[in-house]
C-alpha cells in the first residue's frame, strides 16, 4: 500500500495509510507543535491515547483536534492550534 502526504504548517509530511497525524509528525521528527499558555513549555504527543490534550492541532480548519486520535487523510492541512 502506497503512502501519501499531509501538510503541516506548509511542510509536506509523509504518511503511511492508517497512521495518525501525531504518529506521522513524530516519524517526521516533529516532537512539539504548541506551547503551554503560562510558561511556554513545548507540547506534542504525551499520552498517545486521547486522554490528555497536549497534542491539539487544527486540521482542515477544525481546531482542537487530538493528533493522537485523528487518522491522517491525503491532503490534510494541519497547523498548530
Amino acid at each position: 500500500m502506497s503512502g501519501f502526504e499531509i501538510v503541516f504548517s506548509g511542510r509536506p509530511i509523509p504518511v503511511t495509510p492508517g497512521q495518525t497525524i501525531g504518529a506521522a509528525l513524530h516519524a517526521a521528527g516533529i516532537r512539539s507543535w504548541r506551547t503551554t499558555r503560562v510558561n511556554g513549555r513545548p507540547r506534542g504527543l504525551f499520552c498517545g491515547i486521547g486522554v490528555c490534550f497536549d497534542c491539539l492541532l487544527t486540521v482542515n480548519g477544525e481546531s482542537g483536534v487530538r493528533a493522537c486520535l485523528r487518522v491522517a487523510a491525503p491532503g490534510d492541512e494541519v497547523t498548530p492550534s
